[in-house]
């Protein structure tokens, strides 16, 4: 009884260990996808008023962890049962960043005059601004559910060929540290202008903490500002990514290119071509809102 029990606790440190290990190798395997995760997010939880940015991103925190505990099991019973499924899956979710990233584009480029006044306008409102806010997060949320795809799969990938007693806890313990890691970097971000008033106030104004802090509260809308250019360009390029790595004749036309240019012409025509198909359906591109 003894001996067995002990062999036992000598399994579970053995299965642990693997865990800690196999858990390391797929944080490196999905450190690239978690850094677009990043930028991505970032932009979708920036833009809202100071009183907003935290219940925002709580909000949007609490979609990603919705969307970790849906794909985990779908990911874990389609790696035993439907592996074939997974890519095509992948697929039609980088057809969506796709989409989301050339409509900014186009957005900015024939209609940004148009998106200002609407911002104007619906200032001037009480029910429009919570409208838009529910919109955004709904499309953070969206969008964290297609990156978190990636990230399941990329981490499900390098345990494939270990048992499901190992797969289950190390791809589920990537996916979680993967959205805390993401939104708590976001949160220090959004709230960068807060530490900096909070450093101003602690300091008195004078010596190196209140310019640190002058510095930070300066620097926020031109952090703001790229990530919206940087979020928009992860998308294109995590779409173009997902093709070039799965379909093998995009990676033969593309094999001289550098790897980031050919995922974002891949990407961007990509998008370009779902926007066109959706053209009838969805005008807002050319007529504004």
């Amino acid at each position: 009884m003894a001996s067995g029990f002990f062999a036992l606790f000598d399994d579970i440190a053995s299965l642990m260990d693997d865990v800690a290990v196999m858990s390391k190798t797929s944080a490196k395997q999905t450190a690239g996808v978690l850094g677009d995760d990043l930028a991505v997010n970032a932009n979708k939880a920036a833009g809202f008023p100071p009183s907003r940015e935290l219940p925002v991103l709580w909000a949007i925190t609490k979609g990603s962890f919705l969307n970790k505990l849906i794909l985990l099991p779908i990911a874990f019973l389609l790696s035993a049962f439907a592996p074939q499924a997974i890519v095509p899956i992948l697929m039609l979710g980088g057809l969506y960043l796709a989409y989301e990233g050339a409509e900014k584009v186009l957005e900015w480029l024939f209609h940004r005059d148009e998106e200002e006044e609407a911002d104007e306008a619906g200032s001037s409102t009480e029910e429009d601004p919570l409208t838009a806010e529910k919109a955004k997060v709904r499309s953070a949320i969206v969008t964290d559910f297609i990156l978190s795809i990636e990230i399941v799969i990329i981490a499900l990938g390098t345990v494939s060929d270990q048992p499901l007693s190992v797969q289950i806890p190390v791809v589920t313990l990537v996916a979680f540290l993967a959205t805390v890691g993401v939104y708590g970097i976001v949160a220090l971000i959004v709230r960068m202008d807060d530490m900096g008033l909070a450093l101003i106030r602690r300091s008195h104004g004078e010596g190196f903490v209140a310019k640190l802090g002058s510095f930070l509260v300066a620097f926020l809308p031109r952090v703001i500002q790229s990530l919206s250019i940087i979020g928009t360009l992860a998308m294109l390029l995590v779409a173009g990514g997902i093709f070039l790595h799965h379909v093998p004749q995009l990676h033969e036309w593309f094999h001289a290119w550098p790897g980031l240019l050919a995922e974002l012409v891949i990407g961007s025509v990509l998008g370009l071509g779902v926007v066109v198909i959706v053209w009838p359906f969805h005008k807002r591109l050319w007529r504004g809102h």
